[in-house]
């Protein structure tokens, strides 16, 4: 039965060695190791998080994966409740003492979560994306201890500055962003995951290593992503239904280094602005974008505040329970000095990539 930190980590870790290689991240002032059983899923990690990839150094987190069968527990799992909008079982977890276990419905993955062990368990090669989203969420933890928010947005950088981009789901934040992109002044911080912190007179705004995640939508209509797909791909999406093509899932990684070049990925900058999308594809007015108050149109705050998930432990050792409501209060002080926008009417990134640019980041 498992039902003890140490029991859980004998299940999952199933007395497989680990590899001599290790793997060393360095996320601003932290720095993550890796281990494995597999060298082959090392080698696929170093290449995915190859721009932060550090010499061995004192490190402050350790993640160990497991390359193996999805694990068979004797253990009943509890679904976590999913945020408005989203449907279908996604997270389920069991509490330990002083633990949590955290099961992907899906595949199976199982993954490890307490204040000395971080471990991921199950066919980790396969399911590559939902251990990169574990290693992240460790370093999320770290910067939530020490104040940052996390927010539900994108984030961009020109000539220092950063736009943060939030929009309720589906909303076309990741589409703009790459739009914006295009400019080669523009820098890569953050796809989904954006992390803010007031002090010292500025709000700083911070990314995760993770690359940007799009659908096929994004893609057929951008030149610089078509390489992601094959012709033959391509011509068969454009033949759906835009409103179908709009709402595809079929997830693609975008690499930022060799689609857009060298040194277009930047951890930190301050945040100049914020913008939120509530547009819609149907609308037949003309884009609009205006400056609002979000403490007057406070219904938008519910498109860029993020709860902190499954795998997130307060300092006080406790966990994320799926009934926490957001300290909108906290999101309020935060971006009390950050001028936010919201573009309204019909959806166009081509006129919004060029004010973004022009007139939020002038």
């Amino acid at each position: 039965m498992v039902d003890t930190e140490a029991s859980a980590v004998s299940a999952l870790r199933a007395e497989a060695p680990l590899c001599a290689d290790e793997l060393f991240l360095a996320l601003g002032e932290c720095t993550l190791r890796l281990r494995s059983n597999s060298t082959q899923l090392l080698t696929l990690l170093a290449d995915y998080f190859s721009h932060v990839v550090c010499e061995p150094l004192a490190h402050d987190i350790e993640v160990i994966a497991i390359e193996r069968d999805a694990p068979e527990l004797d253990i009943d799992f509890i679904d976590w409740k999913r945020e408005p909008g989203k449907t279908g079982r996604k997270d389920s977890y069991a509490e330990l003492r002083g633990a949590r276990l955290v099961r992907k419905v899906r595949t199976g993955m199982v993954f490890l979560q307490s204040e000395r062990q971080r471990i991921a368990a199950g066919p980790c090669l396969k399911y590559n994306n939902q251990l990169i989203n574990f290693i992240n969420s460790q370093y999320m933890n770290w910067l939530q201890n020490r104040g940052w928010l996390i927010c539900h947005a994108a984030g961009l950088v020109y000539r220092g500055k950063c736009l943060g981009i939030a929009g309720f789901s589906g909303g076309g934040k990741s589409t703009l962003m790459l739009h914006i992109m295009d400019d080669d002044e523009v820098a890569y911080l953050s796809n989904d995951r954006l992390f803010v912190h007031a002090g010292s007179g500025q709000v700083l705004a911070r990314g995760i290593p993770k690359l940007p995640r799009i659908n096929p939508g994004t893609i057929v209509h951008n030149k610089k992503l078509q390489g992601l797909i094959s012709a033959q791909q391509r011509k068969a999406l454009l033949q759906l239904p835009a409103a179908e093509l709009w709402e595809l899932e079929d997830k693609y990684d975008v690499p930022v280094d060799r689609i857009y070049g060298a040194n277009r990925i930047i951890p930190e900058a301050p945040l100049s602005a914020f913008l939120i999308l509530d547009w819609q594809r149907d609308s037949e007015r003309e884009l609009q974008l205006e400056r609002v108050d979000l403490t007057v149109q406070h219904d938008l705050l519910g498109a860029l505040m993020k709860s902190p998930g499954p795998f997130y432990q307060h300092p006080d050792g406790t966990f994320q329970q799926d009934t926490a409501v957001f300290d909108d209060a906290s999101y309020l002080a935060a971006l009390e000095q950050v001028p936010v926008y919201v573009a309204r009417g019909r959806v166009d990134f081509s006129s919004l990539s060029d004010r973004c640019l022009h007139e939020l980041l002038a």
